[in-house]
């Protein structure tokens, strides 16, 4: 697993999901979580993946979640459902163990209950939505720490998870710096434009200032 380094991920921790789309756009990554969406709003996440893996139950039922107590400070908890919307693997039990930890937040391909509570603590809960079916005797965790999906979406244990109210992201580990030196550079570019819109100037002007449409287009595409 490739660890990023504390640099790195602080330098995240300012940007916004957008300008990190953006560069992943530039660079020809996959990274967008489509409809995962945050419980709460005005939170956001940053940190190294976490995966766990879920499958129906069988004749044995196994465990929802007591994988939790493996996850470190600092992480985000990647759950696999499969985008199962019918029972969910997420609640205020694991929410109050979560912040008491310092998890970082979690992303579920599937659902989330026990939402009062989630909002209670301000958790960052990133999901298809919520529903109060339990997942116990319906879904187990069979495997942590293993490449996962979400979306449609490849996740390896320690890229980097992203969210905020626009939404959620994946970083391959292994592609964080290049991807963090595009995403920054956007960012500054596109602080430009603002300066520029508060004194006045068109958006056209503003734009064409520091060749706004080609922040985005893939190297090559132009």
């Amino acid at each position: 697993m490739i660890e990023i380094s504390s640099a790195i991920l602080d330098g995240f921790k300012k940007l916004d999901t957008t300008c990190v789309s953006d560069a992943l756009d530039k660079l020809g990554i996959t990274g967008g979580l489509l409809g995962i969406r945050p419980v709460v709003e005005g939170v956001s996440f940053c940190g190294p993946a976490f995966t766990a893996h879920y499958v129906p139950c069988g004749i044995d039922k196994g465990t929802v979640g007591d994988f939790l107590d493996d996850v470190a400070p600092g992480q985000v908890v990647v759950l696999d459902n499969g985008g199962r919307v019918d029972c969910t693997v997420w609640g205020d039990l694991m929410t109050i163990s979560s912040t008491r930890r310092g998890i970082a937040g979690t992303v579920i391909d599937g659902v989330c209950r026990d939402v009062p509570g989630i909002r209670k603590y301000r958790y960052p809960v990133f999901t298809r939505g919520c529903y109060m079916v339990t997942g116990k005797d319906r879904v187990q965790c069979d495997r942590t720490n293993v490449p996962v999906a979400v979306s449609g979406v490849y996740v390896s244990p320690g890229d980097l998870m992203m969210g905020d109210d626009s939404g959620a992201l994946v970083i391959p580990a292994e592609k964080a710096e290049q991807v963090y030196e595009t995403a920054k550079a956007i960012a500054e570019r596109e602080a430009v434009i603002e300066q520029e819109l508060h004194r006045g100037a068109s958006l056209r002007d503003a734009r064409a200032a520091v060749n706004y449409h080609q922040l985005q287009t893939r190297a090559g595409l132009r």
